[in-house]
């Protein structure tokens, strides 16, 4: 796992979590939804922002891969990849 990717990974989360948890309190392995309430549209803006910021295009991943994606660290290994190959 890429520091770089982590970092900014995190970063989003805790943006789109507006109000919650900052970047370094976020737990890697917890459920996304569960643990923090993400919601589907929140998740897909998430994601959005997290391609964005690391280059990797959003379009390298199905719906189903994305719905797949439940915990923080699940985001950055699928991402990992596909970072700055933006498609």
């Amino acid at each position: 796992m890429q520091p770089e990717t982590e970092r900014t990974a995190r970063e989003e989360l805790a943006r789109v979590l507006a109000g919650g948890p900052g970047p370094g309190e976020l737990d890697l392995d917890a459920d996304m939804v569960d643990t923090y309430g993400l919601t589907s549209l929140n998740k897909l803006v998430f994601m959005m922002a997290v391609c964005d910021g690391t280059g990797a295009g959003l379009s390298h991943f199905t719906e189903e891969d994305i719905a797949r994606m439940r915990t923080l660290r699940d985001v950055v290994d699928a991402l990992e990849p596909y970072v700055g190959k933006a498609a």
